[in-house]
């Protein structure tokens, strides 16, 4: 239980979305619009091997290739790519990846929980997720995630394992003009758990 490097989190100023995408529809395209609309004043980094540039911003091939490292990697990649995706963020010195690909495996010894727990133990980098909505955070404009409503800033933070109910919230506060400190949708919880949230969110001002 920890709160390390989620302060990176919550007052990031640099983001890396690893998958990227232009395909209409896509989960990586969902990811980039909501980063691109939440109001971000930090910046936002694109990485796929297959695009150098989406809708005119220039797209890179890896992590690697960005200059310094960003507060937050966000991986929407193939679930197969993950594994490695996530090695990377922690060699080039990211603190925190959210990793919102699904696995249908589930739990097991070689599921992408358990490879994501392992590389969280033996190395600094945070993760959360996989298999999650993602994560908001509204004072900063950051809207890490393919949620279809984007609320405002305010004083109610929210941790939720599903991304279901997180969905079904943001609905509900949409209607209501309900605002938030944060919002997280944590999934699997491969590293990042609710008493870690707790602890981070006790002590937020």
């Amino acid at each position: 239980m920890s709160i390390r490097n989620l302060d990176r989190l919550f007052h990031a100023r640099s983001i890396a979305l690893v998958g990227a995408s232009a395909r209409p529809g896509s989960l990586g395209r969902a990811v980039l619009e909501n980063l691109r609309n939440g109001g971000f004043k930090g910046a936002i980094h694109l990485v796929n091997p297959r695009h150098s540039e989406i809708d005119g911003q220039t797209c890179v091939a890896s992590l690697s290739d960005l200059s310094e490292p960003p507060d937050v990697v966000i991986i929407a990649a193939p679930r197969e790519h993950v594994p490695a995706l996530a090695e990377e963020a922690a060699k080039i010195g990211a603190p925190v990846a959210i990793v919102i690909t699904s696995d249908p495996s589930g739990h097991g010894p070689n599921s992408l929980s358990a490879q994501l727990h392992a590389l969280a133990a033996r190395t600094q980098l945070r993760i959360i997720g996989p298999n999650c909505l993602g994560v908001l955070v509204p004072r900063i404009g950051l809207d890490a995630s393919f949620a279809a409503h984007r609320p405002p800033a305010g004083d109610l933070a929210v941790i939720s394992q599903s991304g279901a109910i997180t969905v079904s919230l943001l609905a509900f506060a949409a209607e209501r003009r309900v605002g938030f400190s944060g919002l997280v949708s944590v999934g699997d919880m491969s590293d990042v758990d609710f008493d870690d949230l707790l602890d981070w969110f006790a002590v937020d001002a």
